[in-house]
């Protein structure tokens, strides 16, 4: 090989040009890349498809110049290409060393209010490894100025034009390779670090900017017609609460604890003769809780974020991936914490994974969320952490220092993630009295493992609450937010939980999406509840627990407490469990149908059976239908029901949440904290091994998190 040709090649062409300013830039990308942005890369694979990411766009942007005959034209056009691919590339390492995201369009068309949230001024969030940036142009302009690059006076318009179908290309290269290491990436993304990890800035910048450009095209078609059919359908549909029930718990703090991949058959299942979770089990029938033995998960793509979403505004999630990625940013919503915010709510989130992760910084605030205290309020200890965040044990326990500050009443949800595929667990945080199974299949030994240890989390949590006083003023929700194992696990699975494996049906199949539901309050009485229901009914039914009424709401659910309950359920792919009938799939009466009760399919329907069926499932398909339109089409800023006042996500700054919790605090205040006259954190007992030398990640916060950023 001869290298001095080569060398030549580059520093005398303009292709040889491009090629210079292409490797330059791809090995500064690759260097902030691991320096700057936490992208998760897990396996070699990944290093591979991120180092290729930004080679297309570098070549397909520089080669742009090799189209103008002028030289010193071309050559400047080729350098500005670049350099507004390095601005581009710098704005987003200075936003994320603030907000741990990245810049979408709609961001940078809000420069002015970007600069003001920043907080920092621009030269404090500067480092020293910022001269990688200028590196380049340095070593380009140093070229130039020895006469070690010269300047090429032969424009070739086939040249430019191989050079524009190189770059292409490399693009579409780069997207096939991120499509075999995560399928559906740009379909049914759950976090924005993933579109940046898979195919770099460039892309994900255009992907953003389609995004917002569907959305915008999808608003400009709604019309207030839409709306009223909307609004028609969810009136006549409305299920009147029941005055056994409204307002039992007026007042009350709520406290929603999700149950990360969590299934109805874990609900007194015992293996090896122990109870995989006995504290669930001991709540469930507890004489202060009311639980749901046929209530359902009704996710699709956007799994965890679609179970949010249901419980916070009674919509359905889209069809096609994830309504808090696709549209979260920008939608309007009627959700939990900004229609309790009229009665003297403040609200909170306590996630240990990133904000950013399924958009959740963004569709937060147009929640109306007061506060959300993601990855950065928790240990960063590198044991503490397993997949997806911080382990349960310690989400819970760290998070005490957070949630005694709160004003009271207060609306706060708990997104736990150890229960998470693959369910691993270290040895450590293992149950020794608890055997788990020893089937063929890993996965499934793993979750009841995970299971176990998230159930020791609930109980650890729910002492403290009764230690701290807490629970005589707190309704607690908990419900679990999809299945766990798959389809792919159930033939292995059966024997444990008691079914025929050689006889497993799509019905049984559909009966494995039940999770648990449960309500406790100190009010209540304790009882298990038959009737059939789902995630998209929980909001309207805590709301008439709280003495909410949401008639002129527009919420697709139906109160499961009500005198007579609506009594069926629709998944996101279209099938429909009623009391009496299955229906498998969206086909209506040519869809594979079944006895609820028994499992046995029908193979004859009577013209009274045809009926009752089609009447349910046109109105559990137009309730999916008229979501997804009240969606896609954000027609719920056409709408504001009696007393609500909209939510303006522009007052919400997650960044400084504890110091604004104090700051309120020290004025007046209704705080655990402040009745008890100091803190409570010392009340909470944990057995997490992480946490046995280092009790002051309990009771201390962060000084970088008392100031304001």
């Amino acid at each position: 090989m001869n290298w001095q040709k080569i060398k030549s090649q580059l520093l005398t062409t303009r292709v040889g040009f491009i090629i210079l300013i292409t490797i330059l830039f791809s090995l500064k990308y690759i260097v902030v890349a691991y320096l700057d942005f936490n992208l998760g890369i897990s396996d070699p694979w990944q290093h591979i498809i991120m180092w290729t990411s930004p080679i297309g766009f570098s070549i397909l942007l520089s080669s742009l110049g090799l189209f103008i005959k002028r030289p010193k034209i071309s050559y400047g056009v080729m350098l500005l290409c670049d350099l507004l691919n390095t601005a581009l590339l710098f704005a987003n390492v200075i936003y994320y060393r603030q907000f741990t995201d990245f810049l979408t369009i709609k961001t940078m068309l809000n420069v002015g209010k970007v600069s003001q949230g920043l907080g920092k001024s621009a030269m404090s969030l500067l480092d020293t490894s910022d001269i990688i940036f200028i590196l380049d142009f340095i070593i380009i302009l140093l070229l130039f100025l020895a006469h070690k690059i010269k300047l090429q006076e032969k424009k070739s318009n086939s040249l430019a034009s191989l050079m524009c179908m190189i770059g292409l290309f490399s693009i579409t290269l780069n997207l096939f390779l991120a499509e075999t290491s995560r399928p559906r990436l740009l379909r049914n993304t759950f976090d924005r670090s993933y579109v940046v990890k898979y195919t770099g800035i460039n892309t994900f910048t255009i992907y953003d900017a389609i995004k917002g450009f569907n959305t915008s095209e999808a608003n400009n078609t709604a019309n207030m017609s839409e709306l009223n059919k909307i609004i028609n359908f969810t009136d006549k549909n409305y299920v009147p609460y029941s005055k056994k029930y409204f307002g039992k718990e007026a007042n009350k703090n709520v406290i929603i604890i999700h149950l990360e991949s969590f299934q109805q058959f874990l609900i007194n299942l015992k293996i090896n003769g122990k109870e995989v979770t006995p504290f669930l089990n001991s709540l469930y029938r507890g004489k202060h809780t009311i639980s749901f033995d046929n209530f359902y998960h009704q996710v699709g793509l956007g799994r965890t974020s679609d179970a949010e979403n249901m419980l916070e505004t009674s919509t359905f999630g889209i069809p096609d991936g994830s309504l808090f990625t696709s549209l979260g940013s920008n939608n309007t919503f009627e959700g939990t914490p900004q229609i309790l915010r009229q009665f003297g709510y403040t609200s909170a989130v306590f996630h240990g994974n990133t904000g950013t992760f399924w958009n959740r910084n963004d569709v937060y605030k147009n929640l109306g969320y007061n506060y959300f205290f993601d990855k950065k309020y928790w240990s960063n200890n590198a044991d503490d952490n397993l997949g997806y965040g911080i382990k349960d044990k310690l989400l819970f326990a760290e998070s005490i220092k957070y949630l005694e500050h709160m004003q009271q009443p207060f609306f706060a949800k708990y997104i736990t993630v150890t229960n998470h595929i693959p369910f691993d667990l270290d040895q450590e945080n293992r149950d020794p009295n608890f055997k788990t199974t020893d089937t063929d299949d890993k996965t499934i030994n793993n979750y009841f493992l995970t299971a176990h240890y998230l159930d020791q989390a609930l109980r650890e949590f729910f002492n403290y609450l009764n230690r701290s006083g807490l629970i005589k003023n707190t309704m607690v929700v908990i419900y679990g937010d999809h299945y766990g194992l798959s389809n792919s696990e159930y033939q292995t699975l059966a024997p444990v939980i008691g079914k025929d494996a050689s006889t497993w049906s799509e019905f049984d199949t559909a009966t494995m999406q039940k999770v648990p539901f449960m309500i406790y309050g100190q009010n209540l009485t304790g009882e298990i509840k038959h009737n059939i229901g789902g995630e998209i009914d929980v909001l309207p039914t805590i709301l008439h627990l709280l003495g909410v009424k949401t008639k002129d709401y527009i919420q697709f659910g139906a109160d499961l407490l009500a005198d007579k309950p609506r009594d069926w359920v629709v998944f996101r792919n279209g099938t429909v469990i009623s009391k009496n009938y299955t229906i498998i799939g969206d086909k209506g009466l040519k869809s594979d149908i079944y006895q609820t009760a028994t499992g046995k399919a029908i193979t004859y329907l009577t013209k009274k059976q045809k009926a009752e069926l089609t009447s349910i499932n046109n109105q559990a398909q137009k309730s999916l239908k008229y979501s997804d339109i009240l969606n896609t089409k954000n027609l719920l800023r056409y709408y504001v029901p009696k007393g609500f006042v909209p939510v303006d996500p522009t007052q919400f700054d997650y960044q400084n949440n504890y110091w604004e919790m104090i700051q309120l605090e020290s004025r007046y205040s209704s705080s655990l904290y402040a009745k008890n006259h100091g803190t409570t954190t010392k009340l909470y007992q944990t057995d997490a091994p992480e946490l046995k030398n280092r009790q002051s990640e309990i009771t201390t916060v962060d000084s970088d998190l008392k100031n304001k950023q």
